[in-house]
């Protein structure tokens, strides 16, 4: 399982949940994933992004999920 850290601008949409665990392998279930626990945060994923295990990405689609990653969503990095 990975855990999963929301940012506290989630936190009205997962009830005050801001860490829950995933047995998702890839960043697209994941989303799916969360989509489908707490619907209202379907517009709120579009603009994070996402850091798993340290390495930011700014759109991680089929990036890779390891048992025991650690999952953290942020603001989304604009510009560069």
């Amino acid at each position: 399982m990975a855990k999963v850290v929301l940012p506290d601008s989630f936190l009205s949409f997962t009830e005050g949940t801001r860490e829950c665990t995933t047995n998702a392998e890839d960043y697209r279930s994941l989303v799916n994933e969360l989509k489908e626990r707490w619907p209202g945060l379907a517009e709120s994923l579009e603009k994070t992004a996402v850091a798993i295990d340290g390495q930011i990405y700014q759109d991680a689609l089929l990036e890779p999920i390891a048992p025991d990653s650690e999952v953290f969503f942020m603001a989304r990095i604009e510009g560069g």
